[in-house]
């Protein structure tokens, strides 16, 4: 099958804003209105990204994605979210998901997203550079930083982290930017993005 942008999202008007915007930079798609849809019409072979609503009627973005994990699908998955939620981000991409997208959004990033995904499921079959990288980067950290990164990958806040490691907040924010700085991200998203298959 050639790859096309498969957007799921029950809202007719982002589903046809998507989809014009897509046709507008070259870009093959086909929407669903609902998770189930999608998945009566899902196989294997599909090529492309999954453009995916965390929150919609009836099953999730979050439940499609855990099942089609199950099934062993491995299209990459890019998440539309209107609501901000950082641990749910951080739990998305440390499952596998490409990325995590806030509504409302750039169209030309989401797009340019898009376009990296259907690259990044083109290009599977190819050794992956960054994994050694990220290997390198993480033998850079001492092993407080460690405990701090482990617990920025599962979501909590700095306070709760400075609780369990019974240190100052002011310390794990410390350890927070060296994390960053070592490991060469800007956020807790883009940490787990780049020790998604590292871990």
């Amino acid at each position: 099958m050639s790859p096309i942008a498969h957007i799921v999202d029950d809202d007719e008007a982002i589903r046809d804003a998507l989809t014009w915007l897509f046709r507008s930079r070259h870009v093959d798609s086909r929407a669903w209105p609902s998770a189930e849809a999608f998945l009566a019409d899902w196989c294997d072979d599909l090529r492309g990204c999954l453009v995916l609503d965390v929150r919609m009627g009836g099953m999730s973005g979050l439940q499609l994605f855990d099942l089609l994990s199950e099934r062993g699908s491995r299209l990459p998955v890019i998440f539309l979210s209107g609501h901000g939620d950082i641990p749910l981000a951080v739990a998305a991409v440390k499952k596998g998901a490409f990325d995590f997208v806030e509504k409302p959004f750039n169209d030309n990033e989401l797009v340019d997203r898009v376009i990296r995904a259907m690259k990044f499921d083109a290009s599977r079959k190819e050794p992956d550079p960054n994994a050694a990288v990220a290997a390198a980067r993480l033998n850079q950290l001492t092993p407080r930083e460690r405990e701090v990164m482990e617990r920025i990958l599962a979501g909590k806040y700095n306070k709760v982290i400075a609780d369990e490691l019974n240190i100052a907040m002011r310390t794990v924010e410390v350890h927070r930017a060296r994390i960053f700085e070592k490991m060469g991200v800007k956020s807790a998203v883009e940490l787990a993005q780049l020790l998604s298959g590292n871990r």
